[in-house]
C-alpha cells in the first residue's frame, strides 16, 4: 500500500477561530471611529452647502452690480427648510420668482441638523444681503455681520460640541467656517 506523503492543506480549527477573534477585535475598534467619521462628513457637506451659497449671494452682487440675497425656502421662516440665492432685481428685498433672478435653490438638510442664525439671519423674515461692492447689509441700510451655527439633533455633550460647526459674515463681506470646539474666537457673536 502507497501512502501520499504529501502533507494536508488549510487551515485547523484553531488557526480560524484565532483570526476570526482578532477580526473581531478590529471591527470593534473600526466602527465607532467610521461612525464619528461620517457624522464629520455630513457636517462639513451641510455647512461647505451653505457656505457656497453665501458665496454665490455675494459674488453675484458684485457681478450684476445689485443687491443679491439668500433666503430660507418653505414659510420663509427656518433656514432648515432650504435656502434660495437669488438677485434683487426688482429691489423690493423680498423673493419674487417671477421678478428676481433666481441663482440657486437648496432644498432641507436631513432632519438630524438645525441651523440657527443671529443678527439678519435671525429676524421674522431672516435674511443674508451683499450690496454690489459684497458688503453685507441690513435692509435698513446699515452693515450687517452674523453668523450661522449647525448642529446635529442626535448628539448631546461633548459630541455636540465637537460636531458643531459656524459660519460668519463679516460687515465687509468675508465669510469663514470655524469649529467652536477648536477656535475660541468661533463664537455665536462673532464679527469677522
Amino acid at each position: 500500500m502507497m501512502r501520499n506523503k504529501q502533507p494536508c492543506r488549510g487551515f485547523t480549527l484553531i488557526e480560524l477561530m484565532v483570526t476570526l477573534a482578532i477580526a473581531a477585535v478590529l471591527m470593534l475598534v473600526a466602527i465607532p471611529s467610521m461612525t464619528a467619521y461620517k457624522r464629520n462628513a455630513e457636517l462639513t457637506s451641510a455647512t461647505n452647502t451653505l457656505l457656497s451659497a453665501i458665496n454665490s449671494a455675494r459674488g453675484e452682487a458684485m457681478k450684476r452690480g445689485m443687491n443679491a440675497m439668500v433666503v430660507p425656502t418653505g414659510n420663509g421662516l427656518s433656514w432648515n427648510t432650504g435656502w434660495v440665492v437669488f438677485v434683487d432685481k426688482d429691489r423690493t428685498q423680498v423673493y419674487d420668482a417671477a421678478a428676481d433672478q433666481t441663482v440657486l435653490s437648496q432644498g432641507s438638510l436631513p432632519s438630524y441638523f438645525n441651523i440657527t442664525g443671529n443678527g439678519t439671519a435671525n429676524t421674522s423674515a431672516p435674511y443674508i444681503m451683499f450690496d454690489a461692492s459684497g458688503y453685507s447689509k441690513t435692509k435698513s441700510g446699515g452693515f450687517g455681520a452674523l453668523s450661522f451655527t449647525l448642529t446635529r439633533t442626535d448628539l448631546s455633550g461633548a459630541q455636540l460640541l465637537d460636531q458643531t460647526r459656524r459660519i460668519v459674515v463679516a460687515s465687509t463681506g468675508r465669510v469663514r467656517t470655524c469649529r467652536p470646539s477648536l477656535d475660541a474666537t468661533c463664537t455665536a457673536t462673532a464679527s469677522q
